[in-house]
């Protein structure tokens, strides 16, 4: 018998049959991939515990007392998800991916993991190049390979061994050594590769505080770079400090101070500096006290000049400002670690060009700009990107003077550059 046809269209028989069928299939599916999961080369299945398992008290459901010597799981892995659960649970809403990274960026509190005593001697990365690494151990510097399968190992970043990696070594006895571990990251300040997206460019590893070297002129201040750093700087849980250098050359010190008025109302710290006056050197100094501090910014911003008028022992190369394209000449060609005293350490970086922030979600760049997720509770919208809605709280907040037009300009530049 025939089943009846609408308009040409299924039954509502026909369609619960097909509806049923297709449940099946994705039922089959959903098996098939969950024991596709768990096979794997050379598996043997291992007999079930005969132990019971249940308390006879529900309040105590997790008070079961397994046998000492039944291994439930390796102790490392334990470690391991302990750890991972702490990342979830300080960082609520977070989706796996911005989880994956925190935890490799040293934001997950990766302290917390247990270090094993180190079977060589342990150093500080100074540089870092190509498979070739400077290595402090102690007052000596050692020039380094890498061992193989630390190059074969698969990460986050782009470069095995980072500058201000703790790392143990292999000492070869004529001066030299190899990298056979490298100990766990506390922090790492990174940025998105330029030609492998997906991969992050590490600067520094194991930093306490990033600060943000801007001129006042040559090259010209600029400000969406400065946001740019923010962002990442609290990304990777690290203090950020703005420097603005050479207002030497600044005609009204009055617009610097309200040029900088809007990060001050934030919280962040600024500083005025010039490395040809002195003002501000001392600030700085005593920002850096106890800390290890990474420089970064702009070509020709003065960073290497600003260290060395602070720390005169460092003995860094300096330059001067290109007079055809009015930017910095890389007087640092690669980020190097320096040991000022004890506890104190900087580590001077190469002048950049971008700093990307790759890896947020749009709906993500608010919660970095404090001004603007103050105000976005206010927009008619949940979902605003606080653009061109109508009813935004937000963009009503930079016509009454609440949102600063400059910050304002860089959320909507790196939201823009977000949903590309």
């Amino acid at each position: 018998m025939s089943k009846p046809k609408t308009n040409g269209r299924p039954s509502p028989q026909e369609a619960a049959e097909r509806h049923m069928e297709q449940m099946n299939k994705s039922e089959r599916r959903r098996k098939l991939q969950a024991v596709n999961k768990k096979i794997k080369r050379g598996y043997e299945p291992k007999p079930a515990r005969r132990r019971d398992w249940l308390p006879d008290d529900p309040e105590a459901w997790d008070a079961v007392d397994y046998a000492p010597a039944e291994r439930v799981m390796p102790l490392d892995e334990r470690e391991r998800r302990r750890t991972l659960e702490q990342a979830i649970f300080a960082e609520p809403g977070a989706d796996a991916a911005t989880i994956a990274h925190s935890l490799a960026a040293g934001s997950a509190q990766a302290d917390l993991i247990s270090e094993p005593e180190p079977a060589g001697p342990v150093g500080v990365v100074m540089e870092s190049s190509n498979g070739i690494c400077r290595v402090a151990v102690g007052e000596e510097v050692l020039l380094c390979a890498l061992r193989g399968n630390l190059l074969a190992q698969r990460s986050l970043y782009t470069q095995p061994v980072i500058v201000g990696d703790r790392v143990i070594l292999t000492l070869d006895g004529a001066g030299g050594g190899v990298v056979e571990e490298v100990l766990p990251r506390r922090t790492v300040l990174a940025r998105p590769d330029v030609f492998a997206g997906h991969l992050q460019q590490a600067i520094a590893a194991n930093v306490d505080q990033l600060l943000i070297v801007s001129a006042w002129r040559e090259p010209a201040l600029w400000l969406e770079l400065i946001d740019r750093y923010l962002i990442a700087a609290e990304r990777f849980r690290l203090t950020a400090t703005i420097c603005i250098n050479k207002i030497d050359l600044a005609e009204d010190l009055a617009e610097c101070h309200a040029m900088m008025a809007p990060y001050r109302a934030l919280g962040y710290a600024v500083v005025m500096t010039s490395a040809v006056t002195g003002a501000g050197l001392d600030a700085v100094g005593l920002l850096m006290v106890n800390q290890t501090s990474v420089l970064s910014g702009l070509s020709g911003v003065g960073k290497s000049t600003l260290l060395s008028a602070i720390f005169p022992g460092l003995n860094l190369r300096t330059g001067e400002t290109s007079e055809r394209r009015h930017e910095g000449k890389h007087t640092t060609t690669q980020a190097t670690f320096l040991r000022v005293d004890g506890r104190t350490a900087v580590v001077d970086t190469p002048g950049i060009r971008d700093f990307g922030v790759a890896g947020l979600r749009p709906n993500e760049l608010a919660a970095f700009f404090p001004e603007v997720a103050d105000l976005a509770g206010g927009c008619r919208f949940s979902d605003c990107s606080h653009r061109h809605e109508p009813n935004c709280a937000v963009r009503t907040g930079v016509d009454d003077g609440r949102i600063a037009p400059s910050r304002y300009k860089s959320y909507v530049k790196i939201y823009e550059e977000l949903t590309i």
